[in-house]
């Protein structure tokens, strides 16, 4: 059974496990620095890390911020030695139903196979594509700003919602005032 558990940096193993395979899923520009992902995690009683487990076993990790009206998914990767075993089919399905309001996460556009299918994949499983542009802001000084585009679940619109939606983000998620 698949099972979702916040962790903080207390929980030294799994926390590490955390770290590794944020680096290794995603690229530097995609994550804060370590450090300050640690003082997230530590202080920010909005943002939940997560270790995904599958019988007590770590599969991955998802992280989101509860802003009360919608939940933002930040990351969420299932380790390289686990995919294509339904786990993520599993975690999304478990999140859409444990999470009690509408769901927004970020993904790259879809010029790549690979950003097609993970764009697909969430498809299947109720998000739409929001299609306006979408600029993800830089984690770190020296970054850039990342062509991105947003997807949801629920009932969050885009021609309603897109703009508070990511002004929220920008100010809690990134710091852009």
């Amino acid at each position: 059974m698949i099972n979702l558990q916040r962790i903080t940096t207390a929980d030294k193993a799994l926390y590490h496990y955390v770290e590794k395979l944020m680096t290794s899923s995603f690229p530097s520009e995609e994550y804060r620095t370590l450090e300050e992902q640690r003082t997230y995690t530590d202080t920010k009683t909005y943002f939940h890390t997560n270790i995904i487990a599958q019988d007590n076993t770590p599969v991955g990790f998802i992280t989101y911020w509860d802003f009360k009206h919608f939940f933002y998914v930040e990351h969420f990767a299932i380790d390289s030695t686990q995919r294509n075993g339904g786990y993520g089919k599993s975690v999304l399905n478990h999140l859409c139903q444990y999470l009690k309001h509408p769901i927004i996460l970020e993904v790259e556009q879809p010029v790549e196979e690979m950003a097609q299918r993970r764009i697909n994949f969430y498809q299947r499983h109720g998000f739409s594509l929001w299609k306006k542009p979408y600029q993800q802001p830089p984690y770190k000084p020296g970054d850039h700003f990342i062509p991105m585009m947003l997807m949801a679940y629920g009932n969050l619109q885009c021609e309603k919602d897109f703009e508070n939606v990511k002004e929220h983000i920008y100010k809690e998620v990134y710091n852009v005032r």
